[in-house]
């Protein structure tokens, strides 16, 4: 099965104007999901939010629906939040670390996710470990495996790795830590933000007891919104930071009963647009094929590579034995935020990350900043190739 790359690109009309190579930021909606979006709140304009939300009751089911079906999940185990930061926080806080936990991640862990790490120890005296890469750039499940079993230290509590990095063009080796995670009942929370959409996820594969995600990315979904996977025979064992009626019962004066499903990591209130767009944009990829929509971004982020390797002056700084559609880069003499201004003005979309979105990986490769340009299945060859021309321009 292949990507129909003319229905894609119809149905994508942005593709017309500008060349969109920053999906790792937020990638351009298809029609359905922003039709679906406006459709909903025009009905909240005419009868009311509440209202509206009680008539969409089937396509808020459906979101938990495709979600699960995207996660080999149940919907039970799906909660729907604010954001892939709020849905990663939920679980992580959910944790009740004590003096001498250990916490387990990764060289290129992200910011927003290690900087919860520090904050936790700080707070508690649970430590951080940080497992080193492998000479692919990848999280050494050799180490892991030793760091899990090290006897003269505390016990691990939480092992939490990002499966795709902000940068790099990495792809852990996800199914291996939850290998490891699984033989030694160990919890592992994978932040799947830049995964989910770009390739398969199967959470009973992985073995991942938590998985979160947003949906502007790879899913081509609404900002925000995000999710959070939470396997059956942990959803009970953890209390949720932060409740309210939605995820709990006020059962007398001084009691309440937690709801018995994911959905207790939930709020009340929702973009309720945002959610109905989400599950539109799940179902639009599952139609396409995970398998397909994988295979077509990998190709494409090899040209990417392979053309701007042959720029002069040009450095391609993506490591790890499997890659993804990110792709990043620096051109001598060329200051990121230049190149990625001088690529805006040719309508060419681009990010530039900095250091301090993974710094123990930016610190390790001596990098402070590096140019981010991430394919989706709806660029073309022809769009790389002119990414690679102007990059030579400057």
């Amino acid at each position: 099965m292949s990507i129909d790359l003319a229905r894609a690109r119809a149905d994508t009309p942005a593709c017309a104007e500008i060349i969109h190579l920053n999906n790792a930021g937020a990638a351009l909606p298809p029609l359905p999901v922003t039709r679906a979006q406006i459709a909903h709140l025009e009905r909240e304009a005419a009868i009311g939010g509440y209202e509206a939300a009680a008539e969409a009751a089937d396509a808020l089911a459906n979101t938990y629906a495709a979600l699960a079906r995207l996660l080999n999940a149940d919907s039970a185990e799906i909660a729907v939040v604010e954001n892939a930061t709020r849905a990663w926080d939920m679980a992580f806080y959910a944790f009740d670390f004590r003096p001498g936990d250990r916490i387990v991640t990764g060289v290129a862990e992200y910011a927003s996710n290690y900087l919860a790490f520090l904050q936790v120890a700080r707070k508690t005296g649970a430590v951080i470990e940080t497992v080193p890469d492998d000479r692919f750039g990848q999280i050494d499940l050799g180490r892991m495996a030793e760091v899990l079993d090290d006897p003269s230290k505390g016990p691990v509590r939480l092992i939490a790795v990002s499966h795709v990095p902000t940068n790099g063009g990495l792809v852990n080796p996800a199914a291996g830590i939850g290998r490891l995670a699984r033989e030694r009942d160990i919890p592992f929370l994978l932040d799947a933000c830049q995964s989910a959409g770009q390739m398969p996820l199967d959470v009973r594969a992985i073995g991942c007891t938590m998985l979160t995600a947003t949906g502007r990315k790879y899913l081509r979904g609404p900002r925000g919104i995000g999710f959070l996977y939470i396997a059956h025979d942990w959803v009970e064992r953890l209390e949720p930071p932060l409740i309210d009626l939605h995820a709990a019962e006020w059962t007398g004066p001084d009691s309440y009963v937690l709801r018995d499903d994911a959905r207790r990591f939930e709020n009340w209130e929702i973009n309720v647009a945002a959610k109905i767009g989400l599950g539109v944009a799940v179902d639009y990829a599952l139609t396409l094929g995970l398998d397909a929509i994988r295979s077509r971004i990998t190709a494409l982020a090899s040209h990417a590579r392979s053309a701007l390797d042959a720029v002069p002056g040009v450095a391609v700084l993506d490591k790890g034995m499997a890659k993804c559609g990110i792709v990043t880069f620096l051109k001598v003499g060329e200051e990121p935020r230049e190149t990625k201004a001088r690529l805006a003005a040719a309508g060419i979309n681009v990010s530039v990350s900095g250091r301090a979105s993974t710094r123990l990986d930016m610190d390790d490769r001596d990098i402070d900043d590096l140019v981010r340009a991430s394919v989706h299945y709806y660029n073309t060859e022809e769009e790389i190739d002119r990414l690679a021309a102007v990059v030579a321009e400057g």
